[in-house]
């Protein structure tokens, strides 16, 4: 298999809250993207600012930090040829009115914070990431 790389993948509280797992599981999977690991958790706060880091001090850092241990997560390893870019693509943009359709944000998503799903977005966030959440 070409480039075979492993992402990060968060599946939010708000798809979680609308049943949108399965959905959501499955797009991965149709672009033959492999779970290597998954678990469910409530993600406490020290780990949130430590994802989130290059994000502190920015104006959505704190309501991104609450929404995010609001509820539970679903957090993956997915694996495949370019899974980074695949993945990405797959999510669509960050903001789900600029977000193509078939996307998950273009068909599910309503806002930029409330968007469902999170990926890394290099192969150096992926190992970051991964290490973090892992």
């Amino acid at each position: 298999m070409n480039n075979l790389e492993k992402t990060l993948v968060i599946i939010k509280p708000d798809a979680i809250e609308r049943n949108l797992v399965g959905k959501i599981i499955s797009k991965y999977e149709d672009k033959n993207l492999k779970i290597k690991e998954l678990k469910i958790l409530k993600a406490s706060n020290e780990l949130l600012e430590k994802h989130y880091a290059e994000h502190k001090g920015k104006s959505f850092y704190n309501e991104l930090l609450n929404y995010m241990k609001s509820d539970l997560c679903i957090v993956m390893i997915l694996e495949g040829s370019n899974a980074i870019e695949s993945v990405r693509n797959i999510n669509g943009a960050t903001d789900p009115l600029k977000a193509l359709t078939g996307s998950i944000r273009g068909d599910y998503a309503f806002s930029k914070t409330k968007n469902l799903v999170h990926a890394s977005d290099s192969i150096e966030s992926a190992k970051r990431e991964i290490s973090i959440w892992f």
